[in-house]
């Protein structure tokens, strides 16, 4: 089924990363960065303006690379996750939950992924067929609350997204979390036009999230 091999994909890219920027090129230049890096999960934010544009453009650039997957966040309505769909998006990433999405989702096949801080946002969240949830802020969360969850919630699958660096990434994995996402400190030279650095970065994202599942097996 299309839905679970793009959420197969999505887990297997280990690290997805998100990205914004002021305009679309510079959003396009941090994508091909982060690949060029070997970060392949792209999570293309709705704040870049013309993002319906971009993901057309990245997904007719990309779409032939099993390894990569490209999908849309900053989805606050389902007006917004139709268009990113329709433009190419492979899952959806949403700040908060919402149930109106989540059908818009299922009913064509996209894996989506709603920020959800609380056991009561997940459990509605899991009771509209989510199935991986994005702990947002995880600098608000923390490491702790990831492992309490699976007390009450022992299959759930978790993506923290906030907080997340080279320094802590171990200490998520650990916790049992499936993939995480990183932001500002995985491409920050972006906005100074340091596409190097944000290769760079990459690089050592890739090499240490590679290493904490190959340790796991």
């Amino acid at each position: 089924m299309q839905k679970y091999d793009y959420l197969n994909r999505l887990i297997k890219t280990n690290c997805v990363v998100v990205v914004r920027g002021n305009d679309a090129a510079e959003a396009v230049k941090t994508v091909d960065a982060v690949i060029a890096g070997g970060i392949t999960g792209i999570e293309l934010t709705f704040t870049v303006p013309h993002a319906d544009r971009v993901l057309d453009q990245l997904s007719e650039k990309y779409g032939d690379r099993a390894d990569v997957l490209i999908g849309a966040g900053t989805v606050l309505d389902p007006a917004t996750a139709r268009l990113a769909i329709i433009a190419g998006a492979k899952f959806i990433v949403s700040p908060s939950f919402n149930a109106d999405v989540a059908k818009i989702c299922n009913l064509y096949a996209i894996p989506y992924t709603p920020g959800c801080l609380t056991p009561t946002e997940i459990q509605s969240a899991l009771e509209v067929g989510v199935d991986l949830v994005k702990i947002f802020p995880g600098s608000v969360a923390g490491i702790n609350m990831v492992k309490a969850l699976h007390g009450p919630f022992p299959n759930l699958a978790m993506m923290p997204t906030g907080g997340v660096s080279l320094a802590n990434i171990t200490d998520w994995f650990e916790a049992g979390v499936m993939l995480v996402g990183a932001g500002s400190n995985l491409v920050d030279g972006a906005s100074q036009g340091d596409y190097e650095k944000v290769t760079v970065t990459a690089q050592q994202y890739r090499a240490k999230s590679a290493q904490i599942k190959d340790t796991r097996r």
